[in-house]
């Protein structure tokens, strides 16, 4: 069992910066890939970002690539999110989750386990 932890959401304004923390309680974590899903009110779950396991290579959902940044925090054996340039369209739910072998980063199926999500707003 993996345990997943949200925390650093908030509200922000249009064009500032917020970062996403995820603990992950399994102390072998650079075996799993993990990965970074948001959804909004009414719409349906959406790839946000991930980084696979060992090689840490990243993955990006097309409207935040270019904003945001996956990243380990081995030490804290965490995943962060960092967040730049926001826009109102990031507000959602965010879930950090982890896959042991997925075969796509981008499809949240993959993916065995999930926190229980943070909540971000970007004002106007």
């Amino acid at each position: 069992q993996v345990n997943l932890v949200e925390s650093g959401g908030g509200l922000a304004q249009a064009g500032a910066s917020l970062t996403l923390s995820c603990v992950v309680s399994e102390r072998s974590d650079s075996s799993y890939a993990l990965g970074w899903f948001r959804q909004a009110p009414g719409r349906e779950r959406e790839f946000v970002a991930a980084i696979s396991p060992i090689s840490n290579l990243t993955f990006y959902g097309n409207s935040v690539r270019g904003r945001f940044t996956i990243s380990r925090d081995k030490p804290q054996n965490s995943v962060v999110l960092q967040m730049d340039s926001l826009k109102t369209e990031d507000t959602g739910v965010y879930s950090c989750a982890a896959a042991l072998r997925p075969r796509s980063y981008s499809l949240g199926y993959e993916y065995d386990y999930w926190g229980q999500g943070t909540q971000v707003t970007v004002s106007s």
